[in-house]
C-alpha cells in the first residue's frame, strides 16, 4: 500500500474512535451519554493504538503532523515526505470526522447543543487564553514526541514502524525480537496519561490533523443546530503541537 493512503487510513481510524466515543458521550439519546472524561480518554488511546497498529509497517504509523515534523526534525524521517504525510493525515481526519457523523446522523438530528456537536470534531479550550492554550498544546504535544522519539530509536525493543531493531542467535541463525506494530501500544499508553493528566484545559489535541481535518469535516456537513466552526480558535492546535514537536526534537539531540 501506497504510504500516504496509509496515513489517510490510519488517521481515520484514528477519527472514528476518538470522534466516535466523544459523540457517544455527548450527543444525546445515546447509551454512553453522560459516561464521562475517562471513557473519552480511553477512547482516543484506542484509537491510537488501532490507527498506528494497522499501518505501521506501511508508512511507520504517524498518523499526526505533529509525530511527522518531530521525526523529521530528529533526522529520523526524510523532509521531502513531510508535506504529502501531513496532507494525507489532514484528509484521514475529514473522512473520519464524516463517518463519525454517518454512524450518530440521528443523534446529531436529536442534540441542540452546538457546543457538544463541536466537541466531537474539534477540540476548544474551557478557559479561553490563547496564550495558556497554546502553552497546554505545547506541552502536551511535548510529552508524546519525546516518547515516540525514544520508541524510535535504536536500542528500543521495536521502533514504532514494526522493525525488529535487536535480534538473537540460536543455533547459529539470527532471530529479531521485539513487540513489532504492537510497539503501538505504548504510544497509546502515552496519549492516554497525556488526556488524563494534561487534557482538561483544551481537550488536548497533540495533533493538528486530529482538529483541522474533522473541524472542516464539521464545516461543510449538513446537519440542525450546528454553529460555529470556531476557526478563531483553529490556529492553537495546529502551532502548539508543531513547536511542541520542534521543541522535542531539539532536546532529543541535546540528549
Amino acid at each position: 500500500m501506497n504510504p500516504y493512503i496509509a496515513e489517510a487510513i490510519g488517521t481515520a481510524i484514528l477519527i472514528v474512535f476518538g470522534g466516535g466515543v466523544v459523540a457517544n458521550v455527548v450527543l444525546d439519546e445515546t447509551k454512553g451519554n453522560g459516561s464521562g472524561w475517562i471513557v473519552i480518554t480511553w477512547g482516543w488511546a484506542i484509537g491510537v493504538f488501532m490507527g498506528v497498529f494497522t499501518i505501521s509497517q506501511i508508512s511507520g504509523g504517524h498518523i499526526n503532523p505533529a509525530v511527522t515534523i518531530g521525526l523529521a526534525a530528529a533526522g529520523l524521517f526524510d523532509w521531502a515526505q513531510v508535506p504529502l504525510y501531513v496532507l494525507s493525515q489532514t484528509i484521514g481526519g475529514f473522512l473520519g470526522g464524516v463517518t463519525v457523523w454517518l454512524a450518530y446522523k440521528d443523534h446529531f438530528a436529536a442534540t441542540e447543543d452546538e457546543d457538544a456537536k463541536l466537541a466531537i470534531f474539534s477540540t476548544a479550550p474551557e478557559i479561553r487564553n490563547y496564550t495558556s492554550n497554546l502553552m497546554t498544546e505545547i506541552i502536551g504535544t511535548f510529552v508524546l514526541v519525546f516518547g515516540v522519539l525514544y520508541l524510535n530509536s535504536a536500542g528500543f525493543l521495536a521502533g514504532t514502524s514494526g522493525e525488529v531493531l535487536q535480534t538473537i542467535t540460536i543455533d547459529g541463525q539470527e532471530v529479531g525480537f521485539g513487540l513489532g506494530a504492537l510497539s503501538a501500544l505504548p504510544i497509546a499508553l502515552v496519549v492516554l496519561g497525556i488526556g488524563l493528566s494534561l487534557g482538561g484545559p483544551t481537550g488536548y489535541a497533540i495533533n493538528p490533523a486530529r482538529d483541522l481535518g474533522p473541524r472542516i469535516a464539521h464545516a461543510t456537513l449538513p446537519f440542525p443546530h450546528k454553529g460555529s466552526s470556531d476557526w478563531a480558535y483553529s490556529w492553537v492546535p495546529i502551532v502548539g503541537p508543531i513547536l511542541g514537536a520542534l521543541i522535542a526534537a531539539g532536546l532529543y539531540h541535546l540528549l
